[in-house]
């Protein structure tokens, strides 16, 4: 039958009726049992065309995140030689198929192994003594490695040499402690004082942010609030290179900070020192919000 509308005799063109089950221009496949071949070559060659000259490697780094992503969905801590084993056999069975066609599976399995091991290994590198109930008068001895100018409160984090906590046998090797706004002391130097000391901040609700874990990679056990003063002694040994490090880049943004101060004034000099320092605590209220916004992202 031929389609209605169109006239032969003015350029147009006399067609006929799709027939039932015939695939549509630009269409994956007919509906029905019979779609299914070609639903199967279509989607073999857009796994040919993925899996092409130079198009593969973007997909490693996928694969390794979601390797240390699955490590965090395991019920208890994985051993590590196994995971390590597992990684560098399934790494060298796709070096062995470099040149067969179960060579994308291959690469993209070993990296999910190679970072279920990497987040394994990790944890188990920087595992340390975590606070489980809060502590009261803890004596502290220790050498302050960072400094965090905030708003309303510093915040500094301490390296602890010495803990002394009633009815509590705990050593901590870091901890967070909060004091009263530019009462901080600098970094490097060794200090002695009491604090209140807490377990690290559990999520809030399922699924949010996780500051218990976030601190747990940084190495730091428990957070806490300043309850006396805060004295500054000789330290027993002395300082090591990563604290005589820390120490020299704490100098240089103050003195880039103490530049900007001195250059610009208001909400130009706050977001200069946030950006190029870390300091945050010039923000006003107004930029803040701003720069949370979502808008502005």
């Amino acid at each position: 039958m031929a389609e209605r509308g169109r006239a032969e005799g003015r350029g147009g063109y006399a067609g006929t009726w799709p027939q039932p089950g015939a695939a549509q221009a630009g269409g994956l496949a007919p509906s029905g049992l019979g779609a299914w071949p070609t639903l199967t070559a279509k989607f073999r060659e857009w796994i040919e065309a993925e899996a092409g000259a130079g198009r593969l490697m973007p997909w490693v780094p996928v694969a390794f995140g979601a390797g240390i992503a699955l490590y965090f969905t395991a019920d208890h801590e994985p051993l590590r030689w196994v995971t390590a084993i597992a990684a560098a056999l399934l790494g060298a069975a796709a070096f062995s198929l470099r040149r067969h066609k179960a060579f994308p599976v291959m690469v993209l399995a070993a990296a999910v192994a190679a970072g279920f091991a990497v987040a394994t290994w990790r944890t188990a590198i920087v595992g340390h003594g975590v606070l489980a109930r809060p502590l009261y008068s803890v004596s502290l001895s220790g050498f302050v490695e960072t400094r965090d100018i905030r708003e309303r409160t510093d915040r500094f984090v301490l390296r602890v040499t010495r803990m002394e906590a009633p009815r509590s046998s705990i050593q901590l090797e870091r901890v967070r402690l909060s004091v009263r706004k530019g009462t901080a002391p600098d970094v490097g130097s060794f200090v002695e004082l009491k604090a209140r000391l807490q377990p690290p901040l559990a999520p809030l609700r399922p699924g949010s942010y996780g500051f218990a874990r976030d601190m747990f990679f940084q190495g730091i056990g428990a957070s806490g609030f300043v309850t006396g003063a805060i004295k500054t002694v000789q330290p027993p040994v002395a300082r090591g290179p990563s604290l005589r490090y820390a120490a020299v880049m704490q100098g240089l943004r103050d003195a880039i900070d103490a530049r900007i101060r001195t250059v610009l004034d208001g909400d130009k000099r706050a977001i200069a020192t946030a950006l190029l320092t870390g300091r945050r605590d010039a923000i006003t209220t107004p930029v803040d919000m701003c720069c949370r916004s979502p808008a502005t992202r």
